[in-house]
């Protein structure tokens, strides 16, 4: 992995794993069996001391001269064994067998077991690629568990603004991955529809609406002074003229109506950006059904809340935490936080998810300690809840950074920037980084179209081979007889790779809830697609065989470019 690797001595060529048809991560699981069972033996042998096996993890060498896989097993064994890893690695290659899958097995210093895939094993997996069509990279480690995910869950006080629009995104494609890894998933929207902010946003549309009617009325100073309340004024008397004006409980009925064309035109734009939930769930409803109220009830009788200073605080102390938190406030009215511990209570307790994952903006990286800590109050393992917290976006005009937000209270929203750059670009640019770094969205990058635009390049790959597919039609070629044993250059071979890596990337995304890790595949297939492109020539009438073989691999990366692309829910176009 870090030098070219040396050959193992003594080594046997026997097929060990007696079946070509292993997927790439049946192999990778099969190697690590017999990792374990090479130092077992080794020890059993007395080549090896008795000391205990670390974690065995396999992994990609960056140089692709070093093999498909390697493990560093040697150098974590050195120690426990007082042994130079090189003679480790050598000890255990002895017992590594090639065949049917393995061309071969070699060592590496300073103490790598590197293993290099067999061409015909790799060619193989073509066919086996076309048989699982839309279901390739599939895999199971989810087991069917029920996971919620949750995001969003803007405030219905406004439109969503671009740093929402990242956090959807994000939210969206972990949950279309945790699916593909065998996961029960269901996405929710948590409306916060209940508290001050509620209050201060039906104020503030009363006020727009009086105005509207002709009354000079001023907004509060902690009021919504956004242009989009003006015109939300303007469209509730379009409809209904006066009619909130005199009635008893005018701005809290106008309020209400105001919430729920908020919450139209949100749901609208998560629409135009490909998200649709699952479920979208009212605050209030923890009120109007008494469960605020009984969990409060329950934490107080278990002893984790206190009243002080007037206010009723959730003991974090006890549990961990270096202070503990306002649940109720000195006039009566819950915290964030307080709604917040009913609402896990009621995800996990009373609805039955055995994980949860929440994605929260910048603004709540504080607030993440203290849910691990309500958490463990509830009885909850706090392993059980992961918060991915999304970082803030820059939005910028190549070296120009651009002004979200004006005096007004008037921003550039997530939909401006859907309509200027497209959704596609949007949704491949938003996961590009990690969720935990802060973004620059280039939005003149974003609409170039040329190999500079990243999702611009993947989405050409996959146009220009539905073109070399169609040009196939029209001469009369039916890859489907192709013979994929013909598939032995380099440039064809490491496509193959390529390809086989997405069951790999969909584990690693799942796993670490790190859906950045496709955007970066997506480019890497592109890539190996566009040199074994320049490299091979596809449709050649001097050799039908090979023809056909090549565009049976052409097919295959069809294939597997659409699934990445339709897991970030971005289009694939035919032509471009």
């Amino acid at each position: 992995m870090q030098s070219p690797p040396l050959p193992c001595y003594n080594q046997r060529f026997s097929s060990f794993l007696g079946v070509s048809k292993l997927t790439a991560l049946d192999l990778k699981q099969r190697l690590t069996e017999f990792l374990v069972e090479a130092v077992g033996k080794a020890q059993q042998q007395g080549t090896l001391p008795r000391v205990a096996v670390p974690e065995i993890t396999l992994e990609r060498p960056q140089n692709p001269t070093h093999g498909d896989y390697a493990t560093s097993l040697p150098l974590k064994l050195a120690r426990a064994c007082a042994m130079n890893p090189m003679l480790i690695a050598q000890t255990l290659s002895d017992f590594l067998q090639t065949g049917n899958e393995l061309a071969s097995v070699t060592i590496a210093h300073p103490g790598f077991i590197n293993f290099t895939c067999s061409p015909q094993w790799l060619a193989a997996q073509v066919d086996d690629i076309l048989v699982a069509g839309e279901n390739y990279g599939e895999i199971s480690l989810g087991q069917g568990k029920m996971v919620q995910v949750e995001f969003v869950s803007a405030n219905p006080t406004g439109p969503l603004h671009v740093g929402h629009g990242r956090g959807a995104v994000l939210g969206s494609t972990l949950a279309t991955i945790l699916a593909a890894a065998g996961y029960n998933v269901q996405t929710e929207y948590y409306i916060n529809d209940a508290g001050n902010q509620m209050q201060a946003f039906y104020q503030s549309l009363w006020v727009r609406y009086q105005q509207e009617l002709g009354h000079d009325i001023a907004m509060p100073e902690a009021g919504y002074f956004g242009r989009y309340l003006v015109d939300l004024a303007k469209e509730i008397v379009a409809e209904s003229d006066d009619q909130y004006l005199n009635a008893p409980e005018g701005p809290a009925e106008l309020g209400k109506l105001g919430v729920q064309k908020m919450l139209a035109v949100i749901a609208d734009d998560l629409k135009a950006l490909r998200i649709n939930f699952d479920h979208w769930f009212s605050e209030q409803s923890l009120y109007d059904r008494g469960e605020f109220a009984r969990v409060l009830t329950m934490l107080r009788d278990q002893g984790y809340l206190t009243d002080r200073e007037g206010a009723t605080w959730l003991t974090s102390t006890a549990l961990g935490e270096d202070k503990d938190n306002v649940v109720i406030r000195s006039d009566g009215t819950a915290t964030y936080f307080g709604t917040d511990i009913a609402y896990h209570y009621n995800k996990f307790v009373v609805r039955g998810f055995e994980r949860v994952i929440d994605i929260w903006g910048a603004d709540h990286q504080g607030h993440v300690p203290r849910m691990k800590v309500a958490a463990s109050a509830l009885g909850i393992d706090p392993a059980l809840l992961s918060i991915i917290i999304s970082q803030l976006v820059t939005l910028r005009r190549g070296s120009e950074c651009v002004r979200v937000s004006k005096r007004s209270g008037d921003m550039i929203t997530l939909r401006d920037v859907i309509d200027e750059v497209g959704v596609d670009a949007c949704r491949f640019f938003f996961l590009a980084r990690s969720a935990d770094s802060q973004m620059d969205f280039d939005l003149e990058l974003a609409k170039k179209e040329s190999s500079e635009n990243p999702v611009y390049y993947v989405q050409y790959a996959h146009a220009r081979i539905a073109s070399i597919l169609r040009l196939a039609c029209e001469e009369g070629l039916d890859q489907s007889s192709g013979d994929v044993t013909l598939l032995a250059e380099e440039p064809e071979l490491a496509l193959i790779r390529q390809m086989l890596r997405l069951p790999e990337v969909i584990e690693l995304a799942a796993r670490n809830l790190e859906p950045q890790h496709l955007p970066y595949y997506a480019q890497e297939l592109a890539t190996a697609f566009h040199s074994f492109y320049k490299q091979c020539r596809v449709i050649s009438k001097d050799d039908l065989a090979l023809s056909c073989a090549r565009l049976k691999l052409v097919a295959a990366t069809k294939t597997v470019l659409a699934r990445t692309l339709r897991l970030m829910g971005i289009d694939a176009p035919e032509k471009m």
